[in-house]
């Protein structure tokens, strides 16, 4: 893992959300993306080297709908970048962490993500992503 990629944050109301971040930080927003697959919109902050992604859900069963059900807004997930995905993927899985996902997809901001199942993490959700390039 080469770095913390993106802090995730669920969040009910994207619009109202990037208005109280963009004041936080005193920057707005650099993008706004629907990720269809997922059923959320997403909003990136950048604050410092480190990314802030809101996410809203666009369905009542999706898995941020039901994050902010049971725990309410706040820190769904961390997202750390990684060189070659399926290689960690592979690695990660041998060492015995749980993943949720067979093979690599396509998340927000041009990334390939795999999660890992939070009870083999500690409780925290763990996100690995890639730059998606020509070559991936």
């Amino acid at each position: 893992m080469l770095k913390v990629e993106h802090i995730g944050i669920a969040v009910k109301d994207l619009e109202s959300s990037n208005m109280l971040f963009q004041t936080l930080f005193n920057s707005a927003h650099y993008k706004i993306e629907s990720v269809a697959s997922e059923h959320v919109n997403t909003s990136f902050f950048k604050v410092g080297e480190t990314k802030i992604e809101l996410l809203e859900a666009t369905d009542p069963n999706s898995a941020i709908a039901k994050f902010i059900e049971k725990r309410g807004e706040g820190i769904h997930h961390i997202a750390y970048e990684v060189a070659d995905i399926h290689a960690e993927m592979e690695r990660l899985s041998r060492e015995g962490f749980t993943l949720l996902n067979d093979k690599p997809k396509k998340g927000a901001d041009n990334k390939l993500v795999c999660f890992l199942h939070p009870k083999s993490t500690n409780g925290v959700l763990i996100e690995l992503c890639q730059e998606i390039t020509s070559d991936v």
